[in-house]
Order: C-alpha cells, then structure tokens, then sequence
C-alpha cells in the first residue's frame, strides 16, 4: 500500500483567530458590557475550541475576540511561560493569527494568565485576559444561581463577611490566600480568578484592561484601567496578602510572589520567582552589573507590617467613655 505524501493533503485553512466573525462579534459586545458595569459577570455563549473545558476555554475565547495581527501575545501559566498550558495555548495562536509571541511581559500588548499577574508593571495599551474557572465569588456559599444573582442585585454580601469573620475566630486570621473577594468600583463582588492574593493589590488602578472569561460557566467579566479594586476585609482586621521574605534563589528579588520547590528527598526546599521572565531578567542583570540591581519591591516584603500596625493601633485606643446621665 502506498502512502499518500503530505503535500496531497490540503492545509487546514483556520478563520483568524480559530472563531468565527459572528462569535467574536457576540464575545465583544459581552466585553463591551462587562467594560461599562465593572465587576458584572455577563452570559455569553460560550462555544468549542480545540481544549477540553477548565483548561482556558473562556481566556482563549476572548483572547480570540480582541487580538489582531498587530498585536504580540504572552502567555502564562502560575507564572511561567514554559508550562504545558501556557506553551500550547501559545502554539494555538501562533497557527490560528498572524500575530507574534514574546516571552516578555513589557513587549506583549495581550497577556492572557492562569492564577497570576506579572510582576513586570503593566502600562496603558495592555490588555490581561484571565482564565476563571468559577466566576461566582458566592459560589461556595450559596450553591443556586438565582439566589447569588437576587444577593448582587441587593449588594447583600454579608455571607461572605460571616465566612472571613469564621475565619478569624478559628484561625486568628482570614485563612483565604487565593480567589479572595474584592469590591469593584464600589459595587459589585468580584473573583479576581484564583491569583493569590498577593496580586490583589496590582488590579487597584491599574491602567491595564482585565477581561475575565469563563468559557465552562458561560461569563464574562471585567475591570477597565484605573477603577478601584478593593478586597475586602474588617476595620480591626485589615486584608493582609501573603508575605514572603526569603529572596528569590535563582536571581535574589525579594518582594515577589515565590513558588516553593522542593530539592531533596529530606524535605529541603528552596523559594524562587513564580514569574519566569522577571527572574530570568533580574538574574541576567545581576550577573551583568551585580551593584545595580535592587529589589523589584522593597516595601512588598513589609505589606503585613502596615496591618498589624493597624490592629496595633486599634487595641491601643482608650474605649469610648460612657457620658453621665
């Protein structure tokens, strides 16, 4: 039997960017939506793409919807870009667009990330696209759609504050450190996806665009650049992010988000960069000119202090003195 050579077989011809122009047109008019009511999570019609769901079905869709052949994509995964999901989903688009790819977090105009935020800081013209795998921050605590859609309706989230207070008679502390809650200009509960809430702080007044696209649940959210995100938190217990203050043992940043790896069969660890294109640089600096690198974030790695300085200070004051009848 003969086999056929590969230049019998027609090449697949792909609608750019994989959807077709009537879904992305639906797509963008859901981020046109979700752009002009912050933090409002908007049905969308969610269709297939070559990637089982709850592997970045919605980021890929909306990746599709706003990239165009200018654009240079990036993509990562927990921070790194040479991960199984961050590399496929890059060759995808690398056949479906005509656009170019980077590695580089201050050369991509489209970033599209599972559970992180660069620590490169975004500027205007840039646009995040978040892979959400549940979009309903109520979600845990009340299982029916109706009922968290009737709770956003009447900004009724006081469930949500009996949980951090739980938290807080259990633990001594809130114990959620990914997904955590925040208030988007004012109004709306949003899930920040699960980025640990380390990278809360990077959404407030960014003047990057975030899309958030949650392709198996079928929303679309989004916060436009500069509007305040806020996580929520007690006046007595203020929000406090994860600290991490060993440096990074690959290029030595302190004041980053770190990833723990374990080195030995005795348990021994080290901690470096979760984002590999910031460690890489920093690394290639430090080994250029030793004495001019610094910290990317000096006052990151004291983030708790202000905290507990603010607890400090509210034990501290006198109670309020009852006035005589």
């Amino acid at each position: 039997m003969t086999v056929p050579q590969a230049e019998a077989f027609p090449r697949i011809q792909y609608n750019e960017a994989y959807l077709d122009e009537q879904t992305k047109r639906v797509i963008r008019r859901a981020l046109l939506k979700a752009m002009a009511v912050p933090g409002f999570q908007v049905p969308f019609a969610s269709r297939e793409v070559p990637m089982p769901r709850g592997w970045g079905t919605g980021g890929v869709q909306v990746t599709a919807s706003v990239i165009g052949p200018d654009d240079t994509l990036k993509v990562i995964d927990q921070g790194a870009d040479d991960t199984t999901n961050a590399v496929s989903i890059r060759h995808f688009f690398e056949k479906v667009t005509a656009c170019s790819t980077t590695t580089r977090t201050d050369e991509a105009t489209v970033i599209q990330t599972r559970h992180r935020i660069p620590e490169t800081p975004l500027v205007e013209g840039q646009v995040m696209v978040y892979q959400v795998p549940t979009p309903e921050p109520l979600r845990w605590l009340e299982p029916r759609e109706s009922e968290t859609r009737r709770l956003h309706a009447l900004e009724d989230y006081g469930s949500m504050y009996v949980k951090l207070y739980e938290d807080i008679a259990r633990f001594g502390h809130i114990a959620k450190t990914y997904d955590y809650p925040v208030i988007v200009n004012g109004r709306y509960m949003m899930a920040p996806s699960p980025i640990p809430s380390f990278d809360n702080a990077k959404l407030h007044r960014s003047p990057a665009v975030h899309l958030f696209g949650a392709g198996r649940e079928k929303r679309i959210y989004a916060v436009p650049p500069y509007t305040d995100v806020v996580s929520i938190d007690f006046e007595d217990f203020p929000f406090e992010p994860q600290q991490f203050l060993t440096p990074c043992e690959i290029c030595g940043s302190v004041g980053v988000y770190m990833d723990e790896v374990i080195t030995d069969d005795r348990g021994g660890s080290i901690f470096v960069c979760s984002d590999t294109d910031h460690c890489e640089r920093t690394a290639a600096a430090r080994q250029a000119d030793p004495s001019a690198v610094r910290p990317s974030d000096p006052a990151a790695a004291l983030r708790g202090t202000s905290a507990a300085a603010r607890r400090a200070e509210l034990q501290e004051q006198p109670e309020p003195q009852e006035a005589d009848a």
